[in-house]
């Protein structure tokens, strides 16, 4: 009988509140099912956060530059599971809230660390965003047309895939370590080191010669005809992805080009620029709907580009429950599913009473 909580139920985590890739990296531990426990700062972290990446918590405010208020969050991390921050490198230890100041309270303890630049190097100390740090990891300059600078996708590789889902995994292996070991360990991720991480196959298509032409011009970066994005009548686009031979011959049926014989090989990249022109010709001839329709049942992999607006309408995602409604927001839900130990449906972030109710609570045996 499927035990509706998440897997990570009873893992406590106190999260010292920061910008986008802890907090995000922290939703995913509460989406997951574990005891989250927000020590905000008096006026709040600084930049206004995005309520949907604090849900799941409940939140206690801390002056962290009172010697109360680091003892208070001392005796939280000495119940805790798994303890996270995100300041630059030496700022917790100079608040007193450093691994050694936490593991000496509870060896036990998973100390994670959400940095840019990681916590040593000549840039740790230094300032900066998602856009330089997957500058520097080689995750930027591939992003883009041919012949136009490169182009950042939101901050959807540096913040959140390479660093919140990596601070993520990072906790995860060490507290799976740590029922061997018995003890705890400093989980040091880096929005750098997780950018670099994502581009391991594109190191591994350009030393086989299979990523041989600069920016746009490639297989996967829109270089590709049958690899790209399309517009439409109405102003929508359609999304192309038709890599395999049936595939590709699934999209010219659908096109109504199959049997023409004024087309290029495919697999001739000389041949590109008219396949797309020809391509693009077609797909302006009707609407979005239209095409989606066209495609519809058909595995030539042509799928609408939908907006974040429009994404939760999707058939797919609302027979899937892809997207719930958290407050008065709508939300992706957690993920990945589990057979056993769903994930219950998150919550917007709440009081917690205080520091003194929440060590009342995790006194309690588990």
């Amino acid at each position: 009988m499927p035990q509706r909580g998440g897997p990570l139920a009873g893992v406590r985590v106190v999260e010292l509140a920061g910008l986008a890739p802890g907090p995000f990296g922290c939703m995913v531990l509460a989406d997951l099912g574990a005891d989250v426990v927000c020590v905000d700062r008096p006026g709040g972290p600084g930049l206004p956060q995005s309520a949907a990446l604090r849900r799941g918590r409940r939140v206690v405010t801390v002056d962290l530059r009172s010697p109360g208020g680091v003892a208070d969050v001392l005796r939280l991390a000495g119940r805790a599971d798994v303890f996270v921050e995100g300041f630059r490198p030496g700022v917790a230890e100079r608040l007193g809230l450093g691994p050694q100041e936490c593991r000496d309270r509870n060896p036990r303890l998973v100390y994670a660390r959400m940095t840019g630049w990681g916590q040593d190097g000549p840039l740790a100390g230094r300032a900066g965003h998602d856009i330089g740090y997957i500058a520097v990891a080689g995750a930027l300059e591939p992003l883009g047309r041919a012949g136009q600078a490169p182009h950042a996708p939101i901050n959807l590789l540096g913040d959140f895939a390479g660093g919140g889902m990596l601070l993520a995994v990072g906790v995860l292996a060490a507290l799976l370590e740590r029922e061997r070991s018995g003890v705890g360990q400093v989980v040091d991720a880096a929005m750098v080191d997780g950018s670099a991480l994502l581009t391991t196959f594109l190191h591994g298509m350009a030393a086989e010669g299979r990523w041989p032409g600069p920016r746009g011009t490639n297989l996967l970066d829109g270089g590709a005809p049958f690899y790209d994005t399309y517009a439409t009548a109405d102003g929508g686009f359609m999304a192309v992805g038709a890599l395999e031979p049936q595939f590709y011959a699934a999209l010219l049926a659908g096109l109504g080009l199959d049997g023409d014989p004024e087309l290029p090989d495919r697999d001739d990249p000389a041949g590109w620029d008219t396949l797309r022109r020809r391509f693009a010709e077609r797909f302006a001839q009707r609407t979005r709907d239209e095409w989606s329709e066209v495609f519809a049942g058909v595995d030539a992999c042509v799928t609408p580009v939908l907006s974040p607006a429009e994404a939760p309408g999707h058939p797919h995602n609302r027979a899937r429950g892809t997207f719930v409604t958290v407050g008065d927001q709508v939300q992706p839900a957690p993920a990945p599913r589990f057979s056993r130990t769903p994930a219950a449906e998150p919550v917007p972030e709440r009081d917690a009473g205080g520091v003194a109710a929440v060590l009342r609570e995790w006194e309690a045996p588990r």
